[in-house]
């Protein structure tokens, strides 16, 4: 039988008796999910505001990029903080908390930048490579068809309900797009 030391912050390395997903687990699942999410809707609503705001091509590929770096940027810093507060937690709690259990800041905020720079891709590329009056269609449908496979594979990857992840990142990112694309033609001219 093994003892356990119930000193405050212990880590024990004893094997889980569950087989349910680590802390470890759901730590890069999330941050990887919102990543390629954020990535997704956040450069897509800056892309497709700009273009329904100008025609300008160096323009949207200014701001798309703008939103790409600084949004990869972001979400790695937000990762690492969040995170660090919980591993401070886990740290600090009176009860002993497994290895795997301990969360790691620096694999939430690799897996959020570089699922964010993945997801962002897809948009960014299909407002630059798409022609005049497509633009627009064009990358709001690529972007509808990410949110699905997202949505989808982190519901499966997490065990959780598809179709209601699925609906979940769909309707928020059509929103957003709506919204975004309404306040650019409202401040530019439309593509032609």
């Amino acid at each position: 039988m093994a003892t356990i030391d119930m000193t405050p912050g212990t880590v024990v390395n004893e094997p889980r008796d569950d087989q349910g997903p680590s802390a470890a687990h759901l730590n890069w699942l999330r941050a990887g999910v919102l990543g390629a999410n954020d990535g997704i809707v956040s450069v897509a609503a800056v892309v497709v505001g700009v273009a329904a705001a100008t025609s300008n091509n160096t323009l949207i590929i200014a701001s798309g990029l703008a939103a790409l770096v600084g949004g990869a940027l972001s979400m790695a810093l937000g990762e690492y903080v969040s995170v660090s507060s919980a591993r401070d937690a886990q740290r600090a709690s009176r009860v002993p908390v497994p290895a795997d259990e301990i969360v790691n800041p620096w694999h939430a905020a690799i897996a959020s930048a570089l699922a964010f720079v993945a997801g962002a891709l897809l948009p960014f590329l299909a407002v630059i490579v798409v022609p005049g009056g497509w633009k627009i269609p064009v990358t709001v449908g690529a972007v509808l068809i990410a949110l699905v496979l997202t949505g989808g594979t982190g519901a499966r990857l997490g065990g959780a309900n598809v179709p209601r992840a699925i609906t979940r990142v769909v309707v928020g990112g059509s929103l957003t797009l709506a919204l975004t694309f309404a306040v650019g033609s409202l401040f530019g001219v439309t593509v032609a």
